[in-house]
């Protein structure tokens, strides 16, 4: 189930409240700027399905947003357990960093935790099954996967080069929980 956590930066061990409808988790997301939104596939998708055959099933949903936000690159990122260098890609995302574009994933299968540092807030997004989110250019966020990772997911871009992390060089993201598997 999706989740909202909000934590409060000085007490990282306890959130100020946690969400679990999508209305109530999408309304307060969108009251910073974040959106969430959940897409349903137009065909079923068979386990091992090939990137063409992942993004025409939600060609309808890729293609608004594209025109919505002039996004030019779409892909598909798998990632399991069984992956060998499944630790070094997870560590490389668990640091505060930001981007020069906004970062959007749709959650085709799997899960993965976004947690996003707005203000004196942190918002602990896990992100399940059918989830969009679109985090802001700019925002401070990290992303874990977990120790196990399993996921499918629908990438975005306004521009390729612009979507490399730039660090903090906070370790905000050390405090904070971790995707439990």
């Amino acid at each position: 189930m999706s989740s909202l956590s909000v934590y409060h930066v000085s007490s990282p061990e306890i959130p100020n409240k946690v969400l679990t409808h999508f209305e109530d988790i999408a309304s307060t997301l969108a009251e910073k700027g974040v959106r969430f939104d959940r897409w349903e596939a137009a065909t079923k998708i068979q386990p091992g399905a090939s990137q063409d055959e992942v993004i025409a099933a939600y060609k309808t949903q890729i293609d608004q947003l594209m025109n919505e936000r002039g996004y030019v690159t779409v892909d598909v990122i798998s990632l399991n357990s069984d992956h060998p260098q499944k630790a070094e890609l997870r560590a490389k995302f668990l640091d505060e960093h930001r981007h020069g574009e906004d970062e959007v994933r749709f959650f085709v299968a799997g899960r993965g935790l976004f947690t996003l540092h707005i203000d004196d807030y942190v918002y602990a997004v896990l992100c399940e099954k059918n989830d969009l989110i679109s985090v802001p250019a700019g925002t401070p966020h990290w992303f874990d996967m977990g120790e196990h990772p399993h996921f499918v997911a629908i990438r975005l871009f306004n521009n390729p080069e612009g979507w490399v992390a730039k660090f903090t060089g906070d370790d905000i993201a050390s405090r904070f929980p971790r995707l439990e598997d």
